[in-house]
């Protein structure tokens, strides 16, 4: 079920969500899956249930400020990503960029300024990459080259 914080006693450790119904529910931060962001007016979404009190919520879980994430210049609704995957890729050392399909990023561009080892022909090197598949079907792929892997992972985690 859905709902927002109308109260929030921090010191206490407890609070009251109104429900999708307009009906008010007790909740303690011990049932709360991310207490960190806890705040009055946050939307919100939890498990109903009742106990001797009247009306309560467990299996709270506050959802995030932004709704949005920004990738190499493309927007992801987070709420829209199913799933998403680290992996290497083995790609020729002496690559170029496609400047037909190419996103442009500091990453690549300074990959490219960047002095290189003269790598031989046939040579092979490994590139760490991120696919994001959304709910819709589409999968994006970025590379280490265009983004910071980890700090982008960090921010899927939220």
């Amino acid at each position: 079920m859905n709902g927002t914080i109308t109260t929030w006693f921090k010191d206490k450790g407890f609070g009251f969500i109104k429900d999708e119904n307009g009906d008010n529910r007790y909740f303690h931060v011990i049932k709360v899956a991310n207490p960190e962001l806890i705040k009055k007016d946050a939307a919100v979404t939890f498990e109903p249930t009742t106990n001797n009190k009247g009306l309560s919520a467990y299996a709270v879980k506050v959802i995030p400020d932004s709704k949005y994430i920004y990738i190499a210049g493309e927007r992801f609704k987070l709420a829209s990503i199913k799933t998403y995957l680290v992996y290497s890729e083995e790609i020729p050392a002496d690559s170029r960029i496609d400047k037909e399909n190419a996103v442009l990023s500091v990453g690549l561009l300074m990959g490219n300024i960047r002095p290189k080892t003269a790598a031989r022909p046939g040579e092979m090197r490994s590139v760490k990459k991120l696919a994001i598949t959304t709910f819709q079907g589409t999968t994006s792929i970025f590379s280490e080259d265009e983004i910071d892997i980890d700090a982008t992972v960090k921010m899927l985690k939220v």
